[in-house]
């Protein structure tokens, strides 16, 4: 509020005494705190909305956890395609799926699963009595769970892993005199090398 206050001045006129009053002005004693307040209002919002993003994306990262959880939780796709009468397949994919493992199976006639294994690239030396497919990568035979998890997080430049034949003492294959066996890399080029060593003795 502006206060006004009155100053008296004596002047001399020709032997006349005039009494004059002077009106001053006096600046507002306290300053207007108007925009300050308003500049703290502006802030005090933007220190919110910056709370709300940062709870936002607190959610969003939960929700990403609880997904690889769930995924993590429900386990490894894998399609297996074999024979319905092929007993030892039946007992591989049993192991898988006690591996954690979750397993879709698809029974074809010979010359289908036969068609299906040359469409993958698998050769006549590399094959067994089943095929799966997971995570773009081809396993033929009854190659141990463990090693397919490896090899899936190795996730190496080739086309699948093979346990040719089907050896005494692989998964579904178990037997009084088990012998060692090894798990074949393959390329679709022709490629090959010992991807693991298994002795199950």
């Amino acid at each position: 509020m502006n206060r006004t206050k009155l100053t008296a001045g004596v002047l001399l006129f020709g032997g006349l005494v005039a009494v004059v009053a002077f009106r001053a002005f006096a600046p507002d004693a306290e300053p207007e705190m108007t925009g300050v307040a308003d500049a703290g209002t502006a802030m005090a919002d933007a220190g919110t909305a910056m709370a709300d993003a940062g709870t936002a994306m607190a959610d969003a990262g939960t929700a990403m956890a609880d997904a690889g959880t769930a995924m993590a939780d429900a386990g490894t796709a894998i399609h297996v395609y074999k024979t319905a009468t092929c007993g030892c397949c039946g007992l591989w994919v049993e192991h898988l799926r006690a591996a954690g493992f979750e397993v879709t199976v698809e029974d074809l006639p010979n010359p289908e699963l036969a068609a299906l294994k040359q469409r993958h690239g698998i050769a006549p030396e590399l094959s067994s009595c089943h095929t799966a497919l997971a995570g773009g990568y081809v396993f033929e035979g009854h190659i141990p769970a463990d090693v397919i998890e490896s090899f899936l997080e190795e996730a190496p430049g080739v086309k699948g892993i093979s346990v040719p034949g089907m050896p005494i003492g692989s998964p579904g294959m178990e037997g009084s005199n088990p012998r060692p066996y090894a798990v074949i890399a393959f390329d679709g080029k022709g490629n090959r090398t010992v991807y693991r060593q298994i002795d199950p003795r």
